[in-house]
Formats: structure tokens, C-alpha cells, sequence
């Protein structure tokens, strides 16, 4: 059974959050050639289409086909295509002849603006996750996912993990072992958890707000110590209501998911670079003990402290 993957792009388009998925994509023909993918790279006029990079890429216009799947690429053009009501158009449209749908980093923008994210959970770039839950008040946006699939709706993450997605809607129409030996072929990790963090989501934030970038920093200085929402409001001169709606607004994290995160990177680090005990690193990055920093680490890395040494190790010795 050949199958249609409609890849949408348009100015501005990231260009591995279109290459990406489709080398997985067009790789499966080689483990799978009597499934084979037929792969259109779709846009709102046809013609070369420039991405970000400059490098133009050729598109066929909309037709009345059906597709498969259809794959909205992200970019810095996203949000002038999620604000054009021609391209909102053709997306629905499109969206509508499709079994299933699915977007790639900043591509949920325009998801979210043709209405085909409203009442469900979705993710995009950790960067983008405050504005996109500003501007779409009802998508439920997470922003700790590298993909997201509810019902026939799949988002993820920012770039790179446009490929985790497109490798489980393959393992999700050919099985595992394909979806496996695809991997494999693109040297990429198989299976990275879909609950797994966007890692460093936090360490480099840029905020707009100079009280929001001080309570940010103050965290940062005092990780180690007992951090609540009201000591870190009281350092920045809002009460804790006020705070807590600010700092979220800004980061798209609760305060205290944010200090969980930053000490999670903080104690990930001193696991795959050093030789102390785990029950010191918990406590120099501010965990009341080992068993909290362990439930932190499977929840947001997706393994335990010794599994990330291990492996750490593991690699050294290569």
C-alpha cells in the first residue's frame, strides 16, 4: 500500500524541519519497498520556495488528493503564514483530506491559527511555548515534549526532533523493526522518549522582563538552597500570584518546574562528568535527597542518574 506524505511549507521555512522527516520517510523504501511513501513537498503557490537558509526548494501547489499524512514545517516565517487567511485556508482544506496530521517545531503556529489544535495538548520549540499558549489560549501547550500524539494530531519539538517524530509515525504504519533499521540507516537515536525534556530549555532563556530576568538568575545563584514561589517573589518585589502568572507568561514553566528543570541540568552534568557520589550531586544541586533528584531525572530525561553515568562512560571509553 503506497502511501501520500504531504510535506506543507512556505517562505521561511526551516529547512531540516522539512529534510529531516522526509530522509526517514524516503529512507523506509529501502527496508520496506513494497510500502513504499509517495513524498509531495507541498506550498501555497508551487514554484521554489526559499527557507530560512536561502536554499530554495521545489513545491507542487494544492490539490484536491488525498494525503496520508500532512506535515506543516516550522520557520521563521510560520508566523506570516499563520496569519495569512489563504494559506489558514488551504491547510484545513488539506488537513481535512488527510488521515492524520502533524507538525514540526513552529509549525504548530499555524496548526493552532486553522483551529486544528483547539481542545487538544501540543508542543512545539521550548523558545516559542510561552507565545504560542499567549496567542492560542486553547491549546494546551507542553512544552517539556519532544512529540505529542493525540487522536490524529501529532506535534513536536523544535528541528531535530521533527525526525523523532516522522520515526514514530513510521513505526506507527510499518512496525518497530522498520522504524529501527530507518535509525539505524540515519545514525539517530531510535526511540528518544516523547516525554522526554527539550533539553536546556531553561539555561539560555532570554526574557524580555528585567524582573523576570533577576528572578531567573537568582534561581540560577541559589539552587542549592530551599528556592519557594515566595522567596523568589520577594526578591523581585511581586507577590507570589503575581509572580507566578508573570514568570509563566514569560517562560512557559511554572516557577517551580523551572527550578526542577535547572536542577536537573545542573545535577545531569555533574552525573556525566564527574566521579561524585549521586547522593552529593543531589545535594549540591539543591534536591532534599537521591530518591527526589531519581523521580526528577525519569521524568524529565527519561532515565536515573546511574543509567545517564553509564552511558557517559560507556561513550569515553570509545
Amino acid at each position: 500500500m503506497q502511501r501520500t506524505i504531504g510535506f506543507f511549507i512556505f517562505p521561511g521555512f526551516q529547512l531540516l524541519d522539512l529534510t529531516g522527516p522526509l530522509t526517514v520517510f524516503h529512507t523506509a523504501g529501502i527496508f520496506s519497498p513494497q510500502n513504499d511513501y509517495s513524498l509531495r513537498i507541498l506550498s501555497l503557490t508551487g514554484g521554489p520556495i526559499a527557507s530560512t537558509s536561502g536554499v530554495p526548494i521545489p513545491t507542487v501547489p494544492p490539490t484536491d488528493r488525498l494525503l496520508d499524512t500532512l506535515i506543516i514545517a516550522g520557520g521563521s516565517g510560520s508566523r506570516i503564514a499563520a496569519a495569512d487567511p489563504v494559506c489558514l485556508s488551504v491547510v484545513q482544506r488539506l488537513a481535512h483530506r488527510s488521515r492524520r496530521i502533524a507538525s514540526v517545531c513552529t509549525g504548530a503556529f499555524i496548526l493552532a491559527a486553522s483551529g486544528l489544535l483547539d481542545g487538544f495538548r501540543a508542543t512545539t520549540h521550548w523558545r516559542a511555548a510561552a507565545e504560542l499558549r499567549r496567542q492560542y489560549p486553547n491549546v494546551d501547550v507542553d512544552s517539556e515534549r519532544i512529540y505529542i500524539k493525540q487522536g490524529r494530531v501529532w506535534t513536536s519539538a523544535g528541528i531535530t526532533a521533527g525526525i523523532d517524530l516522522a520515526l514514530a509515525l513510521l513505526e506507527d504504519d510499518l512496525g518497530i523493526e522498520i522504524s529501527r533499521a530507518v535509525a539505524q540507516e540515519m545514525v539517530v537515536y531510535h526511540r528518544r522518549s516523547g516525554g522526554q525534556s527539550q533539553f536546556s530549555a531553561l539555561q539560555d532563556l532570554d526574557l524580555s522582563s528585567d524582573r523576570m530576568r533577576r528572578a531567573l538568575s537568582f534561581i540560577r545563584d541559589h539552587l542549592s538552597e530551599e528556592l519557594s514561589v515566595r522567596r523568589i517573589a520577594e526578591e523581585v518585589c511581586l507577590s507570589e500570584r503575581q509572580f507566578g502568572r508573570a514568570f509563566r507568561e514569560e517562560t512557559g514553566e511554572t516557577p517551580a518546574k523551572a527550578v526542577e528543570r535547572l536542577r536537573t541540568e545542573v545535577a545531569r552534568a555533574l552525573v556525566e562528568s564527574s566521579s561524585e557520589p549521586i547522593e552529593e550531586i543531589a545535594r549540591q544541586a539543591g534536591f532534599i535527597d537521591p530518591e527526589r533528584m531519581r523521580r526528577a531525572f525519569l521524568r524529565l530525561l527519561g532515565h536515573p542518574p546511574q543509567a545517564l553515568r553509564r552511558a557517559a562512560r560507556s561513550s569515553d571509553r570509545r
